[in-house]
């Protein structure tokens, strides 16, 4: 496991996300408005919505299709609904966004 560069802070405007191809699929990259950080699979646990773009609202999101919310701390559904999205380990370097992956290259959407 890498910390692998995945892009800066303001590559991802406040309450938003973008979305990062890795060979093992795509992870979806979101910034809250306190300029927090998350990472999680990007197809929501329901029927595979891409959570990147989904509304973003305190540490969750709002999956597009569907409205299922979820957590961005746990990658779970919150509410009534179940089921999880995997996690990805973030940290910031400066303005610089590093993400624990297994592998060696990503590119950016």
């Amino acid at each position: 496991m890498n910390w692998i560069e995945i892009g800066t802070i303001n590559d991802i405007p406040r309450r938003g996300a973008r979305c990062v191809n890795t060979p093992h699929g795509k992870i979806a990259v979101f910034r809250t408005m306190e300029d927090q950080i998350f990472a999680i699979d990007d197809h929501c646990p329901h029927k595979g919505g891409p959570l990147s773009q989904g509304i973003v609202h305190g540490a969750a999101v709002t999956c597009p299709l569907h409205n299922w919310v979820i957590s961005l701390e746990t990658g779970k559904a919150l509410g009534a609904d179940e089921g999880s999205v995997k996690t990805i380990a973030i940290r910031l370097d400066g303005d610089r966004i590093l993400a624990l992956l297994e592998l060696a290259t990503v590119a950016a959407e």
